[in-house]
């Protein structure tokens, strides 16, 4: 929709995953490492749902309460558009994972999702991560 090139790499792959019998660090380094073996030269980065709660008040400055689930984890995630999981059935289907729709997603809106995030921290990543000048034909919402 941007006119960019498709095959561009992501800067990194997020996979969220709900192990609620192992909250340890290692855990999301264990599965990163077995992502990186099945696929190497993707850029993965791996985090247990379950374990957000233990790291997320030394990162963001907030205590949150644990989630019962990835498609909880999804639903916290500071923007709408980036709400979206898809996950791999064991047939082989798929299943989408979004609880804020997928209209901005695919209307190329960006908003911040206050279910968890400050506007202090959206006007944040607006800045660090140059939105308006990465993705010049999106919306943004304040």
């Amino acid at each position: 929709m941007h006119g960019f090139d498709s095959t561009a790499a992501p800067a990194d792959l997020d996979l969220a995953f709900f192990d609620s019998s192992d909250l340890a660090r290692e855990r999301d380094e264990a599965v990163t490492r077995a992502l990186t073996k099945r696929r190497a030269g993707t850029p993965w980065d791996a985090k247990n749902q379950a374990a957000v709660h233990l790291w997320y008040r030394k990162r963001f400055g907030y205590e949150v309460e644990p989630l019962n689930s990835t498609a909880d984890g999804v639903a916290t995630w500071p923007e709408t558009a980036a709400c979206v999981g898809i996950r791999l059935e064991p047939d082989g289907g798929m299943t989408v994972v979004a609880p804020h729709g997928l209209d901005d997603l695919l209307g190329m809106v960006h908003r911040r999702n206050p279910a968890r995030v400050p506007v202090e921290e959206y006007e944040r990543r607006l800045r660090t991560k140059r939105i308006a000048e990465r993705w010049p034909l999106a919306r943004v919402v304040r």
